[in-house]
């Protein structure tokens, strides 16, 4: 019921919204994957400002006092949606009650897209970033959002997403040629929590996450042996830590399968809720899958070309 409220409010809100914005108006947003989303589609017209920057974890984060005012004082707010930052709520709510637009960029997801997996019944799985293909209709809501709050450029919006979304198919696939070179019965993921559901549904690969969905949740002791006996009889060769989320449970994972005779290594670091460092290639949302790509394909056995699709990426440094 909650979660109906405020999408109703927001909702409202954006119905309401003015359709004249002061020139190089200010958007406002929350983890990376959609600040780039919205830079990508604003251009020039619009000063994009995020909050959330390179390692934070969006299912815990809290926005601070000067954040609140940020949110505030924009004159657009894009999040992402699906309770992924659960903790602001309230501050979406204050914003929106401000009169100002606030968009989530997954609210045109069609529900059978979505994913719920049976151990978080009643809470959807809000990593659809990691499916090229559910992302594109993100960038389709920023643009017809823009469109709305800006009338005079929503032309212009229109044709960003059009470009930005032609990378993204060439992303896609590329994501399925580099995935599908991965021997059969070596297309498994196991990372530290359940971000890459949609990942492996678009790409075929089988994930497996020490943590939920979200990572406010624990693993116990009983969750890590099952995934040691899964990797000792499996073989598989390598598990993945991420760049937002502690790397002690990969490491009790290696330890476990090594006391058991199975050598498993660490293949690579992986971008989950959080993309890499601002300016880099990696600190792009295309950046960012690429890198995720191309490093689970080089670590369990397939063929893709060491930098990446668009020969940006850092030369791939297993186990770092």
């Amino acid at each position: 019921m909650l979660i109906a409220a405020v999408c109703m409010t927001l909702a409202s809100t954006v119905v309401a919204a003015p359709n004249k914005l002061p020139a190089n108006y200010t958007v406002v947003t929350t983890c990376g994957m959609v600040t780039d989303v919205v830079r990508e589609v604003a251009g020039n017209k619009a000063k994009v400002v995020g909050l959330m920057g390179e390692g934070v974890d969006p299912h815990l984060y809290k926005p601070t006092r000067d954040d609140v005012v940020k949110l505030l004082q924009a004159d657009v707010v894009f999040y992402s949606g699906l309770m992924l930052e659960g903790r602001m709520t309230d501050t979406f709510l204050k914003v929106a009650r401000k009169g100002t637009p606030v968009f989530a960029v997954t609210e045109l997801l069609d529900e059978k897209f979505l994913l719920e997996p049976k151990e978080f019944a009643g809470h959807t799985d809000p990593h659809v970033w990691m499916d090229v293909k559910g992302w594109m209709d993100a960038v389709k809501v920023v643009a017809r959002s823009l469109g709305e709050v800006d009338a005079d450029n929503a032309v212009y919006y229109r044709l960003n997403a059009d470009r930005y979304v032609a990378e993204l198919a060439k992303l896609n696939d590329y994501a399925k040629q580099s995935l599908s070179s991965i021997p059969k019965d070596r297309r498994v993921l196991i990372t530290a929590h359940d971000a890459f559901n949609y990942f492996g549904r678009a790409y075929g690969i089988e994930v497996r996450g020490i943590q939920g969905i979200s990572t406010e949740s624990e693993a116990g002791v009983a969750d890590i042996n099952k995934l040691v006996d899964y990797l000792v009889e499996r073989k598989i060769p390598a598990i993945f830590v991420e760049s937002s989320v502690s790397d002690k449970n990969i490491k009790a994972l290696v330890e476990g399968s090594n006391s058991r005779g199975h050598a498993v290594r660490i293949g690579g670091q992986l971008f989950s809720d959080a993309m890499g460092k601002p300016g880099t290639y990696e600190g792009t949302y295309i950046g960012m899958i690429d890198h995720n790509v191309t490093t689970i394909a080089h670590a369990l056995g397939g063929q893709v070309p060491e930098r990446g699709l668009n020969g940006k990426l850092t030369p791939n440094k297993e186990g770092k």
